[in-house]
């Protein structure tokens, strides 16, 4: 529940919030059948005055199939300014945050694919879609009907669960390969440790740098440098807009020459200083850019799988309770 005075005006979050109000979607790690081609089940849904625009930005690691079942959009692409309403569509992995804009009450189906799976499922390469976003429903989440089959009104979760049968039958229908594992672990590494060099991977996968580079601009449609770049540029958005584990702060500074290099690659990536990226509430980049973070401690075994993250009220006691039921096992053990 929202505190008192934290309301976003004509805004009225339905599927998640943060303490200050900013919407959050319903977005978690999706059934483990699907997680080789999946990486991220979200479910956004938010009330807003008919003539309420919302003027933001958007910024995926991931390529997304993406079922709007509410909404009337306009994307800034590099093709130029796309209308879009209430319909599937397909958006590419982003080497840069891309405009957006939103008027009225929206709801959101989001399917995150992990790098390769666009190749192994759909037959399409990333390379041509990074940037870029298309009208396309290649999983078949829309079923024709009102609404495209999902029930009016039902929960968040609900809703999720039939987008995951659709992908699930899918998925048994086409018996698609699995992405390459070095995808897989590069993007584990990405996560952990984007200041990791190439190089340095490619010694510990046991593979050549040429290899890396080969399969990562295949699987992620980038260079490896850029897709660690990205990552650094975007843990430090999630650390701006509190959508982070604060005990990372100085990891995330010290992954930065210094204060002009770290300014310059925010720069590059969100095209706003950072001093001018705090200055606005950022409500749909706060969307996407929560799922990554959330997926990111999930896939790095910070936080399990559905429990609270740090930018939830009440994780700070949890954490605490944890830690205070650890030390007292350890005295107990030396005792």
């Amino acid at each position: 529940m929202r505190k008192e005075g934290r309301r976003i005006e004509g805004v009225e979050p339905r599927s998640g919030a943060t303490a200050d109000g900013r919407p959050l979607s319903l977005n978690r790690a999706p059934a483990p059948d699907l997680a080789p081609w999946v990486g991220r089940i979200g479910v956004t849904r938010v009330h807003a005055d008919a003539d309420r625009e919302i003027a933001c930005s958007v910024f995926n690691d991931l390529a997304y199939c993406r079922l709007a079942l509410k909404g009337d959009w306009i994307a800034e692409t590099p093709a130029g300014a796309m209308e879009l309403g209430a319909e599937p569509m397909v958006v590419g992995p982003q080497a840069r945050r891309m405009d957006l804009t939103s008027r009225g009450p929206f709801e959101v189906i989001n399917i995150g694919l992990r790098p390769g799976a666009l190749s192994c499922l759909f037959n399409r390469a990333s390379a041509p879609l990074v940037n870029r976003l298309e009208r396309g429903d290649p999983f078949g989440l829309s079923d024709g009907c009102a609404n495209h089959g999902f029930p009016p009104d039902a929960p968040v979760e609900e809703i999720a669960l039939i987008a995951e049968d659709r992908i699930r039958a899918f998925i048994e229908r086409t018996n698609p390969k699995r992405p390459d594992p070095v995808s897989t672990a590069f993007e584990a590494a990405s996560f952990l440790d984007p200041n990791v060099s190439p190089g340095d991977f490619a010694a510990a996968q046991d593979i050549s740098l040429r290899q890396v580079e080969r399969i990562v601009r295949r699987d992620f449609g980038l260079t490896p440098r850029t897709v660690l770049r990205r990552a650094r540029a975007m843990d430090l958005a999630c650390h701006m807009l509190g959508l982070a584990d604060g005990r990372e702060e100085q990891d995330f500074l010290l992954r930065y020459f210094d204060q002009s290099h770290l300014i310059r690659e925010f720069q590059h990536f969100f095209g706003v200083t950072p001093q001018a990226f705090r200055a606005s509430p950022r409500i749909l980049l706060t969307l996407n850019l929560e799922a990554r973070a959330a997926r990111r401690l999930e896939e790095l075994a910070r936080i399990a799988p559905g429990a609270l993250r740090p930018w939830h009220e009440g994780w700070k006691n949890e954490v605490e309770e944890e830690e205070e039921e650890e030390k007292d096992a350890s005295q107990g053990e030396e005792e």
